[in-house]
């Protein structure tokens, strides 16, 4: 070739190394910048990670200083805060059980909460219930009021959707709405055993926490919902079609819930407890306060 255009190889091959690395960081922009508006939410860890599994060989440095200079990175805007948690009842308390634990299968652990948003004339709450081992929600409900309806809705979706094993976990804060009679019932009727986190501490529901701020970030933040019937339908979409099926999470090696779930499956890997799961030394500070009896598997 170099004869036939009567070219020197070094010349040719000064050309190509001046030319070639733009025009592929040029086509490697330009995807980026595809999948940046296409997911907008996501940081540049996630990015990175989808640009690899199309075959381009980037790492996180490249691909965050390609946002800074285009200007793509996303922002968090502070949340306004409505309490959706009443924990000054008269119900017992249940001590922490998944304080510590390790999860090594499915249907070990569940952990719930509740949130509100935000309509053009009122709050409304959303309850869920998430697998803790795959971050997968398996239940949800959307109601006006923050009564015991809202969470045994998500509830009942989950043991539908489930059907656990006897001696699994369910974790939630210390509200009136998973403390109740009605909720408990529900739980020991199902031979599910209950934890409930510590006074004023977010982290020992943090799975949770995380998938309300996720929620937050990249569904309810910028949106204005006509009413409460478009927010069901797009809660649903958001939670079924995208956090549940395409949303990567790094704690999942950058899968989704529902492929990590099928991989453990196609592995035969156990989902029950059976699998087996690794508990700390309770600390004596769970035992402060008066709790019914409970057990551990």
């Amino acid at each position: 070739m170099c004869r036939l255009g009567q070219l020197s190889r070094a010349g040719y091959y000064r050309h190509w190394r001046a030319s070639a690395p733009r025009e592929e960081n040029t086509a490697l922009r330009d995807r980026l910048q595809q999948l940046a508006l296409a997911h907008r939410h996501y940081g540049y860890r996630r990015l990175g990670v989808l640009l690899r599994r199309e075959g381009w060989e980037v790492n996180h440095k490249r691909v965050l200083g390609i946002l800074q200079a285009d200007n793509l990175l996303c922002l968090h805007r502070r949340a306004f805060v409505v309490p959706t948690t009443d924990s000054k009842h008269s119900w017992p308390v249940w001590p922490n059980l998944a304080r510590g634990m390790e999860t090594t299968g499915l249907n070990q652990l569940w952990v719930a909460d509740i949130t509100y948003v935000h309509l053009k004339e009122e709050f409304v709450y959303l309850a869920v219930v998430l697998d803790a081992h795959s971050r997968r929600v398996v239940g949800w409900a959307i109601e006006r009021h923050l009564g015991t309806v809202l969470a045994l809705r998500a509830l009942k979706m989950a043991l539908a959707e489930r059907m656990p094993e006897p001696g699994m976990i369910h974790h939630s804060d210390r509200g009136i709405q998973y403390a109740c009679s009605d909720y408990v019932r529900v739980l020991q009727q199902h031979d599910i055993q209950i934890s409930m986190s510590r006074v004023g501490n977010p982290y020992d529901n943090a799975k949770a926490e995380s998938f309300i701020k996720t929620l937050k970030q990249e569904e309810v933040d910028g949106r204005a919902y006509r009413d409460l019937n478009h927010l069901r339908r797009s809660i649903a979409e958001f939670l079924e079609s995208v956090y549940n099926r395409q949303r990567l999470h790094s704690a999942l090696g950058y899968q989704s819930p529902i492929d990590f779930e099928e991989a453990i499956s196609s592995t035969g890997i156990s989902t029950g407890m059976g699998g087996g799961r690794v508990l700390l030394p309770p600390s004596p500070a769970l035992f402060e306060y008066s709790v019914p009896i409970f057990r551990v598997s």
